[in-house]
């Protein structure tokens, strides 16, 4: 089994740290375009996965980074930060 590389070690003085991978650190970037652009549109998750189609459950996942959102959703959320009313009115 191939050992993802570190890219952020764990704090030898926090007990309750660890070491994050590329891979986590990835999605963990990710989760926070996703969110900051719910969040900068003010709208809470059902609401922005109800006016952008995008299912609830993946909407969390992508959020609290249990799943890496895929790079045409990154594109998507994106788009919706720059139009929002534009994609809202495309998906209507």
């Amino acid at each position: 089994m191939k050992k993802d590389r570190i890219v952020l070690p764990a704090d030898p003085q926090d007990p309750e740290d660890f070491d994050v991978s590329a891979e986590a650190m990835d999605r963990g970037q990710k989760a926070r375009i996703v969110r900051k652009a719910r969040i900068g549109l003010g709208l809470s998750q059902a609401e922005f996965a109800r006016r952008f189609r995008v299912p609830l459950g993946t909407l969390r996942d992508w959020e609290q980074a249990r799943v890496t959102p895929p790079d045409f959703a990154v594109a998507y959320v994106r788009v919706i930060m720059r139009d929002p009313d534009m994609v809202a009115d495309a998906v209507a």
